[in-house]
This record gives C-alpha cells, sequence and structure tokens, in this order.
C-alpha cells in the first residue's frame, strides 16, 4: 500500500491551506508602499504643472490685477473695479443679458430636446431626423454668428426669416393697393394721418382732381383703364384719382393727360369738421362719387384714406436694439438644442419600459404617462442638461459678437463680451476686465460644483 502523500498528510492533518509564506517585513512594506506613492505623484507632476500654468495661474493673476486701475501695477485701486462694475451702465446691462440667458437659454434648450427625443421614438426615420437636429453641434459659433447674421438681415430678399414672414403675411393680407404714393406738389393735397387731406373744402357739382405719383409701373393694377377726363358731375361731388405721369413727363403737370391712367380701388373720404360723413371707391378710370348726402350740409374736404397707402409688412429688424438678445438666443437655442436631445434620447432608452406600460395598462393617457413616469424618470439626466447649459450660457461671447452689430452691440452685451470691450476692445482698462473676469468665474463655479459632486455621487 503506497505511503500518503505531503498532500494527503497535510489534509489529514486537517487542513486545506498551503503553507503560509513568510511574513512580510514591516519595514519593506512600508518602503514600498511610498516608491508607489512618489511614482503616482511623479505621473501625476505634468497634469499638475499644466492645470497650474494654465488654470490656478491665470486665476490668481486676475485677481491681483482687477485691485489695479487702468494704468497698471502702480495704479492700486482696492475694490474699486468692483464697484464700477455694478454701477457702469455698460456692465450693468452685461449683468441682466446674463440673467435673461441663464433664466431663460437652458429651460427652452432643455424643452426642445425633451420633446425632439421623445417625438424620435416614435418616428420611422428617427436617425435621420436626430442627424438633422444634431448636425448644427459641428458648427462653429463663428460660422453659426455669420449664418444667422445673413438670416436676420432686414432685406426679405436676403434675410431667411424676414423672407419667410413676408411670404406668410402675403398669403393673409392683400396690403395696400398704391404703397409710396403721394400726391404731386402743390396739388392741394396735404399729409394727414398716414393719408393725405384736401386744403381746401369742396361743393358739389364742381369735378375734384387729385392727383398722385411716385408709383412705380409694376403698382398699377391691370384693370386700370385710361383716366376720365371728363368726371361726373350733378347733384353729388364728383373727381378723379390718377396717376399724374406720362412717359416721358411730356404732360403738363395737374391735368389729366390722354396716356395716364386712373387708379381704381382708392378709398375716398369725405369729412367734415374732422369726421367722415361719406366714403367712395375709385372706379376703374380713378372716378369717383358721393352722394347729395355729404354736401348737403355744406362743404367738405377730401380726404385719401391711410389704408391706400401703407407700406407692406417687410419683416422686422431683428438686429435692431429691441430684438437682437431674442435672435442671438434663437441663434444658440439651433445650435444646442441637438445636444440636449442626444442626452436626454440616452436617458429616454434606459427607462424601464415596464414602468411605462404599467401606467397605460391602468388607464393613463399618453400625456399622463409623459408627465407623470417619463419626466421624473428623466430627472436626472434633465438635471445634467441644465446645469452644463448653465455653465455655457453664463460663457457665451462669440456668438454675440458676431451676431450684434456694431448698434445694437450694447444692448446684446454679456460678461464675457464685456470683459473683452473692457480689457482689449477699446475700454483699455484691464483692471475692470480682470474684475469682471471673477465675478463670471464666480458666477459659474457652483454650477461646477454642483456637477462634480453629483458625478461622485452617482460612482459611488
Amino acid at each position: 500500500m503506497a505511503e500518503p502523500t505531503d498532500a494527503a498528510s497535510t489534509r489529514a492533518a486537517g487542513t486545506d491551506d498551503p503553507p503560509a509564506e513568510a511574513a512580510e517585513p514591516a519595514e519593506e512594506r512600508t518602503r514600498r508602499l511610498g516608491a508607489g506613492w512618489l511614482l503616482g505623484w511623479l505621473f501625476l507632476l505634468p497634469a499638475v504643472l499644466v492645470l497650474g500654468v494654465l488654470v490656478a495661474y491665470p486665476i490668481v493673476w486676475s485677481f491681483a490685477r482687477s485691485l489695479f486701475g487702468a494704468e497698471g501695477w502702480s495704479d492700486f485701486t482696492g475694490l474699486d473695479n468692483y464697484q464700477d462694475l455694478f454701477t457702469d451702465d455698460d456692465t450693468f446691462t452685461a449683468l441682466k443679458n446674463n440673467l435673461i440667458w441663464v433664466l431663460v437659454v437652458p429651460a427652452v434648450v432643455t424643452a426642445f430636446g425633451l420633446v425632439f427625443a421623445v417625438l424620435t421614438e416614435r418616428m420611422r426615420f428617427a436617425t435621420a431626423f436626430k442627424l438633422v437636429v444634431f448636425m448644427p453641434m459641428a458648427v462653429s459659433m463663428l460660422a453659426a454668428g455669420i449664418i444667422f447674421r445673413l438670416v436676420y438681415d432686414r432685406d426679405p430678399d436676403k434675410g431667411v426669416a424676414n423672407a419667410a414672414l413676408v411670404g406668410i403675411d402675403e398669403i393673409f393680407s392683400e396690403g395696400a393697393p398704391y404703397p409710396g404714393a403721394r400726391p404731386r406738389p402743390d396739388s392741394g393735397l396735404d399729409p394727414a394721418g398716414g393719408g393725405f387731406l384736401t386744403a381746401a373744402q369742396h361743393q358739389a357739382g364742381t369735378p375734384v382732381l387729385l392727383p398722385l405719383v411716385a408709383l412705380p409701373a409694376d403698382k398699377i393694377p391691370s384693370d386700370a383703364r385710361p383716366a376720365a377726363s371728363a368726371p361726373p358731375t350733378g347733384d353729388g361731388l364728383s373727381g378723379v384719382v390718377w396717376l399724374d405721369f406720362s412717359r416721358g413727363n411730356l404732360g403738363e403737370p395737374g391735368k389729366i393727360d390722354a396716356s395716364e391712367v386712373g387708379l381704381p380701388g382708392v378709398r375716398v373720404e369725405a369729412v367734415r369738421d374732422g369726421r367722415t360723413v361719406a366714403s367712395a371707391t375709385t372706379a376703374a378710370d380713378g372716378s369717383f362719387r358721393f352722394g347729395d348726402r355729404a354736401t348737403r350740409d355744406g362743404p367738405v374736404q377730401l380726404r385719401l384714406a391711410a389704408s391706400n397707402f401703407e407700406q407692406a409688412f417687410d419683416g422686422y429688424d431683428w438686429l435692431g436694439p429691441s430684438l437682437i438678445t431674442p435672435a442671438i438666443i434663437g441663434a444658440y437655442v439651433w445650435m444646442w438644442a441637438g445636444f440636449a436631445m442626444v442626452l436626454i434620447a440616452a436617458g429616454l432608452a434606459a427607462i424601464p419600459r415596464d414602468a411605462l406600460e404599467a401606467a397605460r395598462v391602468d388607464g393613463a393617457t399618453e400625456w399622463q404617462v409623459f408627465r407623470r413616469v417619463t419626466v421624473p424618470l428623466l430627472a436626472p439626466v434633465l438635471v445634467v442638461v441644465m446645469v452644463t447649459l448653465v455653465i455655457n450660457v453664463l460663457k457665451v461671447f462669440d456668438l454675440v459678437l458676431i451676431i450684434s452689430p456694431g448698434s445694437s452691440q450694447k444692448e446684446a452685451n454679456v460678461l464675457a463680451l464685456q470683459m473683452y470691450l473692457a480689457s482689449f476692445g477699446g475700454g483699455n482698462n484691464q483692471g475692470l476686465g480682470s474684475a469682471i473676469g471673477i465675478v463670471l468665474f464666480l458666477l459659474v463655479l457652483p454650477a461646477m460644483l454642483f456637477n462634480i459632486r453629483r458625478f461622485r455621487r452617482e460612482n459611488r
């Protein structure tokens, strides 16, 4: 019978563990751990140096420079730059606009991203739609600014925004028949509330001639006929409105020539003591007539109504002082809605479908499922998107600089742009610019710390 092996003897002795190795001396373990700690810092040293040079040093230098004035390090002003920051009109406008950006833009972009993300789950061409929405993220802020500078052009023939609005207005509104037309000088018609009023008063029996000029040939109606050379008379008050212009300017001013045409569709009003007592519309030959009721109580003045000459709607001045900030926000939303959509869509894909189906089985409508199930489950993702956008909009600079023209730049000003203008854009006050930079850093810091704490909590 074979003798048991060492392993068998060991098992028979009541232990399955191999012989323990000799314990590591404490000095050796301490030396090894110390070497690992030094090695780790050695690898971190390049990154620490880069962060120190590119992050820590500029922050310290900016704070120190903010305590000095425009003359440099010899002009110590203490906290005066920070006081000027909150009392200067330009800087106060920048603060106000930054507040508008922070309150409006993250919420709007997140809302668009949420809507797009939910819709793409129900679309056949979801991938193509996501590609189109996300594509602006590939465009730089500089290029986007140039694009939207053209989009917002005042001329509808150049600006896409105004071209679309003018096209819609033309569908639902006929517009004035003779925009820009005006009476011939010395015709006896004076401007009055957008229209034109005769200086003299008129009674029945004498035709009234009302000549107009400054009307392009393409604005003459196709149904216009040669002007009535002998306006109807009788008991009522009559007259004619015509284009007092013939080719070659051969006609006699103030008189109806054979080659001149009447203007149909002109609204003429009989006015007494500032009150309209009757109205008429010109025929194809430009003639009009009031009944005897208009002049029964005495002579009247004739007024060509303002509705005849109102300029057609030609869009909005998007780059003007009143609309410049909303216009730039629109460009920013166009760029960043795709970013929000992608993040929210990723969170939406991680939602357990059982919760959604259970809500539908319980009788919830799609709106109730979205509001009470989808949105609460997406809350962590929505918070991350919102905080990221808050950090981004606080630093917005190049989009504002490119889109806003010089005449509207003050109304569109933000802190990052004001920091540049105060330091290098003509202000030549790097002390004030540094103070704005420190304030901007302090505004961004809470959002950054919130994100860092959230990431650490999720990792744990």
